[in-house]
């Protein structure tokens, strides 16, 4: 029987026989609100481990160093054992969300260059927006490596507006979050998918990723199953 280690809302994080090597378990689950919606949906969790691991296999590609190994069934795949420091690094190509409801710029206004934010991981707090200052207070992280993380953030966002525009899609925003392996290195860790992602078809404009579930507007299976079709189709073209 696998050993659980981490439950959260997505996934659950299993121990296993190398030290350094840790499964990821894809969940069924849809959280928005910091949990507070939740709806489980069935097959979301292998799609999200396929579109993940995907999109890390394309990053790694690119030399985006990534904690990522392989995939391992439908719903699991094995990842190098980091520590995860509890910053959510969102790069913001276009205005959406919380970003407009805080400042009052327009919806879909783009933004040059790519906006960086930084949110404290605490559901208690419900992860709220920090400055550097915050960061280097609160997250156990160097200036050094929050100026990395950066760096890295952004080189991330050149690659995905690569992957998605090669999908038709417009890569509004995403959040990503880093951990440390054990000798110290910084690794790209968490997931990558429409779970973490705001997406639009450019053609129709359409949202195609967690907002169809956030804000009730659409079926979110049936959207995450066109995003890894236009993957594989991408890929496969190349």
């Amino acid at each position: 029987m696998k050993e659980l280690l981490y439950e959260g809302k997505a996934k659950k994080v299993f121990c296993t026989e190398e030290p350094e090597e840790l499964l990821l378990e894809y969940k069924d689950d849809a959280t928005a609100f910091n949990g507070k919606k939740k709806e489980a949906f069935r097959g979301k969790g292998e799609l999200n481990n396929k579109i993940s691991s995907k999109i890390f296999t394309l990053l790694e590609e690119k030399g985006t160093p990534t904690h990522f190994l392989k995939e391992l069934s439908d719903t699991e795949q094995l990842v190098t054992r980091t520590s995860i420091i509890p910053l959510e690094v969102v790069v913001r190509n276009k205005a959406a969300g919380s970003l407009v409801r805080r400042i009052g710029i327009e919806d879909g206004m783009s933004l040059h260059p790519p906006l960086i934010e930084l949110f404290y991981k605490n559901d208690d707090l419900d992860d709220p927006l920090i400055n550097d200052r915050h960061a280097l207070l609160l997250a156990d992280v160097t200036h050094k490596e929050l100026m990395a993380i950066k760096e890295e953030a952004l080189k991330v966002n050149d690659v995905l507006l690569e992957i998605f525009e090669d999908c038709d899609l417009s890569l509004v925003d995403f959040k990503l979050e880093f951990g440390r392996t054990e000798g110290g290195n910084l690794l790209l860790s968490d997931e990558v998918s429409p779970d973490t992602c705001r997406l639009r078809d450019k053609q129709t404009g359409a949202k195609m990723d967690k907002d169809v579930f956030r804000e009730g507007t659409g079926e979110l299976v049936p959207v995450y199953e066109n995003i890894l079709q236009r993957l594989e189709g991408a890929t496969c073209a190349k």
